[in-house]
């Protein structure tokens, strides 16, 4: 029930190594995201999951077959959705998704990839004219054309809008819904947060974290933070908890949230005193995932 084992990977480029004794599964059916600064190695992991990059030592096996030897016929089981892809910009987009269903011995229907990826409307269009969001959507649809078991979404929303970003997210999910196992690397930490079930940081060529997002955002050691207004005439010092203040708002930094916060109020009632706008920050998974890579 395992769809890629990683055990010991490693991988250098002359003095340099650029993956040092990496270890990960992912399970079948899930969202797996793998995160890092430029640099920490990702492309190289997912090259050599791929089966485009040859290993230096370690063991590795995808859909149970090692990528170095699985040739065509793990590709017709793996989609790829790369940061980049040329296409035909003539064609329409039927016409391109029909032309990459040949390429496979079992393809799933046209018209069911085009409606997944949200381009029913635009079938007809031809791809120069389609918007860079919908560009995005039809590079997930040629991924999905061969019904693949596993798919690489490689920074799939990059340079999206707020709004397009929502819309592929919601494109993911409906993968996750064929039964798809997913491996998903990405810079933002709200797309990682919302689609992935489990989540693997990498620095500088080594695992420095994973589990689950809210697993990483526990297994920091950072606090969480108190703010509130500090009306007129009530000084910094007389506050039960230390605080600082930035612009009029008092910061409360707290490792323990629920016993600082009924100090506060407690205090606040004592005093007759109500605290404007007062908002309890848990730690963001980017917040964690700075953390993490501060030294990368």
């Amino acid at each position: 029930m395992t769809a890629i084992v990683v055990d010991g990977l490693r991988k250098s480029y002359g003095a340099v190594e650029a993956v040092r004794g990496v270890s990960f599964h992912v399970d079948e059916g899930e969202v797996f995201g793998l995160l890092g600064p430029n640099g920490a190695g990702k492309t190289t992991i997912i090259e050599i999951l791929e089966g485009y990059r040859t290993r230096d030592a370690g063991d590795v096996t995808v859909l149970g077959v090692d990528p170095r030897t699985g040739g065509r016929k793990l590709r017709e089981r793996v989609g790829l959705v790369l940061q980049e892809a040329a296409v035909p910009p003539m064609l329409s987009v039927t016409e391109l998704v029909e032309l990459y269903r040949g390429y496979y011995p079992s393809p799933r229907p046209a018209a069911e990839i085009i409606e997944l990826v949200g381009l029913t409307e635009k079938a007809g269009e031809r791809v120069r004219k389609l918007s860079g969001g919908q560009q995005r959507r039809l590079d997930v649809a040629l991924g999905l054309v061969g019904d693949p078991e596993l798919i690489f979404l490689d920074e799939p929303t990059t340079g999206f809008d707020p709004s397009a970003r929502r819309a592929a997210w919601e494109v993911v999910r409906n993968m996750r819904t064929l039964g798809k196992t997913i491996v998903l690397t990405t810079h933002y930490m709200d797309e990682a947060q919302y689609l992935a079930d489990r989540i693997c940081v990498i620095a500088a060529g080594l695992v420095v974290a994973q589990g689950t997002p809210e697993t990483l955002r526990a297994g920091t050691d950072q606090v969480t933070h108190i703010r509130f207004e500090l009306r007129n005439g009530v000084a910094v010092a007389t506050l039960p908890l230390k605080a600082r203040i930035e612009g009029g708002v008092a910061i409360i930094e707290t490792a323990t949230p629920t016993r600082a916060l009924n100090e506060l109020t407690t205090w606040a009632l004592a005093q007759g005193l109500e605290l404007p706008n007062l908002e309890v920050a848990r730690p963001s998974l980017e917040d964690v995932y700075l953390e993490l890579t501060k030294n990368e």
